[in-house]
């Protein structure tokens, strides 16, 4: 498995803001740090997240939910969710605006990380 650093992740904040406008700058570093171990936790040697999708769902939720960045939280956090799943062999099918559709319903719902992967598993085929 494939996992993003925290180097990779602020770089993906950065590309994004450059395509899409707004702010750059991290708010905050703690949750980028903690992201960069998050998705590969494992207890009583277990993986606490057993598949690419729920992995996914940590750096998208998370990102949402702590607002790392200046500007640009969920679209850097569906971003960075696409980029480790195109790195662990998917390719993402959801078009822009229901991937923003999306993250504004992780807000909204209070998603929890099986329904994100869930739909993160609707709009992914292996590669």
């Amino acid at each position: 498995m494939i996992y993003l650093t925290k180097e990779q992740l602020v770089l993906i904040h950065s590309l994004v803001i450059n395509e899409t406008g707004g702010s750059h700058g991290i708010r905050d570093p703690h949750p980028i740090l903690s992201l960069e171990h998050s998705p590969r936790q494992s207890v009583f040697g277990r993986e606490l997240y057993p598949t690419p999708f729920l992995k996914a769902a940590v750096y998208a939720r998370e990102i949402i939910t702590t607002h790392p960045f200046v500007d640009g939280n969920k679209r850097t956090a569906m971003t960075a969710a696409t980029v480790f799943l195109e790195h662990n062999g998917y390719q993402f099918t959801a078009q822009r605006r229901e991937i923003a559709r999306f993250a504004l319903k992780i807000i909204e719902k209070k998603l929890n990380l099986e329904a994100i992967a869930a739909w993160l598993e609707q709009h992914a085929k292996k590669s």
